[in-house]
C-alpha cells in the first residue's frame, strides 16, 4: 500500500496571503486533493519581530476567500519550538553536530581575510573536531557537521537532479547561542512530524532543499519528493511586484474577481494540461500533476484573468453568486444589499451573468434592480431620453397596463408600437433603458420589464413622464 499524499502551506505571517503564495497553496492544495491525501497549513511564526496575528489573519481570510480548505488545525511554528530544540541536542548527541563557540567578530574576520585572499568565505569551524575537554565555558551555537566531499543531488520533479557539491555546504547552525532554533531546522522538524511527503514551493527555496537534506539524512528520515515551482513574473518580465498592481489575494476579492476564476488562473500560472484555459476545481484536482508545470517564471495577465473570471460568473449558480457578491461587497467595503436587493439580483441573475467579467461589471448591469425610484439617469442615459418625446412614453403607458405579463406578448406589444410610430422597436429601447435603468447599457428591455413586473414598470414610466 503506497503511503498517503500529504503537502502542506507554509506561510510567514509577515503580511497578506501574496498572489504567489496563494498559487503555490492552490498548487499543494489541488496535488492532494486529487489524490485523496491531506492538504495541512502551517504559520512560520518563528520570527518573532515580523509576525503578526493581523497578518496570520490575512493568510486565513485570503485561503477562505480562495476556497482552499486545509485538514486539521493551523499549526504554529513558534509553538514546536521545544521539539526543534530537542533534534538539535539529539544529533549533538549522537556527534552529528558539535558546539561551535566562535564568536560573531572572529566569524567576520575570517571571512573578511579569506574575500582579501581570494578565498572561499564559507566558514569553517576550528570547533568541529575539538575535544570537548577544550570547551570553553562560553555562549555557543549547535551546527550540523555537513558532508565535506561528494554531492547531494536534489531530485526534483520540476527543475530534474541539481546537483551541489558538498563542499559548497557550511556546517549549518541549528540551534542560536540562546537555545532558539533556526528556521532551516523548524522547517525539517515540522514536515517530519506533520508527515509531509511532497514538499510544493518555490524555486527559490531549490538551494534550501541541500541544506535540508542533511538533516532528514541525520536524523534517519525519509526526504519528501521536491517540486519547485518557478515564480510568477509581471508582463514585463520582472519579478512580481507593488508596481504591477495589486499583489495581495484579499487585493483581488475586493476588486470583484470571483474565486473560481482567480483559482482556474492560478492553476494556469506556471501549469497546463495540454491546450485547456477554461475547467472546473474538479477537473483541475483530476488533471494537476507535476509533468504539467513549466521551469520558466509565468506572466501574470490581466486580461486573461478576465477573461477566465467572466467565464465561470456566465456558468456558476445563481444563489452562489449572490452569496459570493455579499462577500466582495464587505471586502471592498461597499454597503451590503438589503434582503430585497439580494432577491432581487438572484431573480435577475439569468440576463446579468453573460459577459459580465468581475462583479462590479455584473453590479453595474443589475443597476436597474437595485436602484430605488425615482432613478437617477446618467449622462448617457439622458441624451437617449432627449430623442423620445414624452409624449410616446405617456402613450405606451395604458397599453402596458392591460398588456399580458409575459415576453412573447411584450416583445409583440412594443414592436407594433414602435411600428404604429413610423419607427422600429430599436429607436424606442434606448429611451425605455433610460427610464427603466438610468444607464444607456443594460439587459434588455423585456428582461427588465419581467424582472420589476408590471407596476413597478409602470411607477417608473411616470416618473420619467411626469
Amino acid at each position: 500500500m503506497t503511503q498517503p499524499v500529504v503537502t502542506r502551506f507554509a506561510p510567514s505571517p509577515t503580511g497578506f496571503l501574496h498572489i504567489g503564495g496563494a498559487r503555490t497553496a492552490l498548487f499543494n492544495w489541488l496535488y492532494a486533493r486529487g489524490r485523496g491525501g491531506k492538504f495541512l497549513l502551517r504559520i512560520e511564526d518563528t520570527d518573532r519581530e515580523r509576525s503578526t496575528p493581523e497578518a496570520t489573519a490575512a493568510i486565513l481570510q485570503g485561503m477562505e476567500w480562495l476556497g482552499l480548505d486545509h485538514d486539521g488545525d493551523v499549526i504554529s511554528q513558534f509553538e514546536g519550538a521545544e521539539r526543534h530544540a530537542e533534534v538539535a541536542k539529539q544529533l549533538l548527541a549522537e556527534g552529528k553536530a558539535y558546539k561551535c563557540f566562535a564568536s560573531q567578530d572572529e566569524i567576520a574576520a575570517f571571512r573578511e581575510q579569506a574575500k582579501a585572499e581570494g578565498k572561499s568565505t564559507l566558514y569553517r569551524s576550528p570547533w568541529r573536531d575539538a575535544d570537548e575537554a577544550s570547551h570553553p565555558d562560553a555562549p555557543y551555537v549547535i551546527r550540523i557537521k555537513a558532508p565535506q566531499s561528494g554531492v547531494t543531488v536534489i531530485k526534483d520533479q520540476v527543475q530534474g537532479d541539481v546537483t551541489i557539491k558538498n563542499e559548497q555546504l557550511d556546517d549549518m547552525i541549528l540551534l542560536r547561542s540562546d537555545g532558539t532554533p533556526v528556521y532551516m531546522l523548524a522547517v525539517v522538524v515540522d514536515d517530519h512530524d506533520m508527515g509531509v511527503t511532497h514538499v510544493i514551493r518555490g524555486d527559490d527555496h531549490l538551494n534550501n532543499a541541500a541544506r535540508q537534506m542533511m538533516i532528514y539524512e541525520a536524523m534517519g528520515w525519509e526526504v519528501p519528493v521536491w517540486a519547485h515551482i518557478p515564480l510568477i513574473h509581471g508582463p514585463d518580465g520582472k519579478k512580481l511586484s507593488k508596481r504591477h498592481g495589486a499583489l495581495g489575494a484579499q487585493e483581488y476579492q475586493a476588486m470583484g474577481y470571483p474565486a473560481a476564476g482567480m483559482r482556474n488562473y492560478l492553476a494556469r500560472l506556471g501549469w497546463s494540461h495540454g491546450d485547456d484555459e477554461f475547467f472546473t476545481d474538479a477537473q483541475a484536482q483530476e488533471w494537476f500533476n507535476f509533468d504539467g508545470i513549466g521551469k520558466s517564471p509565468a506572466r501574470f495577465d490581466t486580461k486573461k484573468l478576465e477573461n477566465l473570471c467572466g467565464q465561470h460568473i456566465a456558468v456558476s449558480d445563481d444563489a452562489a453568486l449572490r452569496h459570493e457578491i455579499t462577500g466582495y461587497l464587505a471586502a471592498a467595503g461597499e454597503p451590503a444589499l438589503t434582503d430585497a436587493q439580494s432577491q432581487g439580483l438572484e431573480a435577475a441573475m439569468y440576463c446579468l451573468k453573460d459577459r459580465a467579467r468581475t462583479f462590479p461589471e455584473l453590479l453595474e448591469k443589475a443597476h436597474f434592480i437595485l436602484a430605488s425610484r425615482p432613478i437617477e439617469r446618467d449622462a448617457k442615459a439622458e441624451k437617449a431620453l432627449s430623442s423620445v418625446s414624452d409624449g410616446i412614453l405617456s402613450e405606451l403607458t395604458p397599453q402596458l397596463q392591460n398588456a399580458s405579463w409575459v415576453r412573447d406578448d411584450l416583445e409583440a406589444l412594443l414592436n407594433e408600437f414602435a411600428e404604429a410610430h413610423g419607427t422600429k422597436f430599436g429607436k424606442l429601447a434606448g429611451p425605455l433603458r433610460a427610464v427603466l435603468a438610468g444607464r444607456a447599457v443594460t439587459p434588455s428591455v423585456f428582461d427588465m420589464m419581467l424582472i420589476l413586473g408590471r407596476e413597478e414598470t409602470l411607477a417608473r414610466l411616470a416618473d420619467a413622464t411626469g
